[in-house]
């Protein structure tokens, strides 16, 4: 299992509602409906809560995190090789800081603590 994770920030001028709208709904179908996406096992929206910005200008910290499972290298790079794969890159200057993005490819989880989690709460 591979993992790419990436730090978000939203790209200047941009209210952090606005760009939580456009993540989910503009930018999420254009990999869940294409070529690429489909060696995408699994993909993440993470959202900085609403209630922790400051204000529509607060630029401190980032934005979201997302993360996309592929279930090996070669899948991850056959999702970047696609021929739809560059629409998906064309978009993210759209609504995201495109200088400030921080990506990361893991493996396997090491698990230190496995706990229940309420997610209704």
């Amino acid at each position: 299992m591979i993992k790419l994770t990436c730090l978000l920030k939203r790209k200047e001028g941009m209210a952090p509602a606005e760009f939580q709208e456009y993540w989910r709904d503009h930018h999420a179908p254009l990999i869940t409906g294409s070529r690429c996406g489909t060696h995408v096992i699994r993909y993440e929206q993470n959202p900085r809560p609403l209630d922790s910005y400051r204000g529509d200008d607060d630029r401190s910290g980032y934005d979201g995190v997302t993360v996309q499972w592929f279930a090996s290298m070669d899948e991850y790079h056959a999702h970047m090789s696609e021929d739809d794969s560059p629409r998906m890159f064309e978009d993210l200057p759209k609504f995201l800081d495109v200088d400030h993005l921080d990506f990361v490819l893991t493996e396997e989880p090491r698990v230190i603590m496995d706990g229940t989690v309420d997610w209704s709460a």
